[in-house]
C-alpha cells in the first residue's frame, strides 16, 4: 500500500512540474505611468541561460527609436531587436543572476523574474539587493 501511495505521489509531482510555466515565449511589457502596452519581448533559452529581446515596439514616440542613453556597444542601436535581458539562470521557481537594461534611460539593473500564474511574469530590476528596485508585470502575448 505504501508503495502505491509513493508511486502516485511521484506521478502527480511529475505532472505538476511538467505543467509549470516557463518564462520562454513572447511577453507584452506595460508602461508604468500610462498602464498601456509598450513592447513585446521574446524570452528564449540559449546554452542554459535566458535572454530577452525586444521584437516589437507598440506605438513608439518616433519611428525606429535608438538607445541614445545606452553605453558601450548598445549606444545608438535600434531599440527594436535589442537584447535587454541577459544571462538569467533558473533558480528553483525563479530566474536570477542576469541583468535587464531599460532602453529609455540606458541603465542596466540586476534582474529577478518569477512566474505569476499561467500568463504573467513579475520582472524586477534592482540595484544591489532586490529590496531596492521596481517590479513590472508582463502579460503573455497571444
Amino acid at each position: 500500500m505504501k508503495n502505491l501511495i509513493v508511486a502516485c505521489l511521484i506521478v502527480v509531482g511529475g505532472l505538476i512540474s511538467s505543467y509549470a510555466q516557463s518564462i520562454t515565449g513572447k511577453w507584452k511589457t506595460i508602461d508604468d505611468s500610462t498602464g498601456k502596452e509598450k513592447s513585446v519581448v521574446e524570452i528564449y533559452e540559449k546554452n542554459g541561460k535566458y535572454y530577452g529581446k525586444i521584437i516589437e515596439l507598440i506605438n513608439p514616440s518616433k519611428p525606429n527609436p535608438t538607445c541614445d542613453n545606452c553605453s558601450g556597444d548598445e549606444k545608438g542601436k535600434p531599440i527594436e531587436g535589442m537584447v535587454i535581458i541577459k544571462n538569467m539562470k533558473k533558480d528553483g521557481s525563479s530566474y536570477s543572476g542576469g541583468t535587464i537594461t531599460d532602453p529609455q534611460s540606458g541603465k542596466q539593473y540586476k534582474c529577478l523574474i518569477k512566474t505569476n500564474g499561467t500568463d504573467k511574469l513579475d520582472v524586477r530590476g534592482y540595484i544591489g539587493i532586490s529590496l531596492v528596485g521596481r517590479t513590472q508585470t508582463w502579460l503573455k502575448a497571444k
